[in-house]
């Protein structure tokens, strides 16, 4: 078992190239989708489904609307920055709760 705690936006993540190399690792669990990357996992799980593996994700409640994934992830940006990585959770989850039923105006 590998922990990993990174963004699915960093391309340079050796645990998790470390993970995808080897071949007895059979299942990739992630706690969320974006996680693993931000875009192109449809990429990834067909390269590991060709190998007879697979990615497990354990939070599959995902936000549909782009736009509130979008201001997740800048929000958890942000934070990561401020806190650092171990600190971004708890206050990025302070910071979306407080944004919960606020009103969003996009184009001014």
């Amino acid at each position: 078992m590998v922990g990993e705690v990174g963004s699915g936006v960093n391309g340079t993540r050796p645990k998790l190239r470390r993970i995808l190399s080897d071949r007895s690792a059979l299942v990739v669990v992630v706690e969320h989708r974006d996680r693993l990357a931000r875009f192109g996992v449809e990429h990834l799980e067909a390269a590991l489904s060709a190998q007879g593996r697979g990615i497990m994700v354990a939070d599959q409640g995902e936000t549909v609307d782009d736009l509130v994934c979008d201001m997740i992830e800048v929000l958890t940006s942000m934070c990561a920055r401020l806190y650092g990585r171990h600190g971004a959770r708890n206050p990025g989850m302070r910071a979306v709760t407080a944004t919960k039923g606020a009103e969003v105006v996009v184009g001014g």
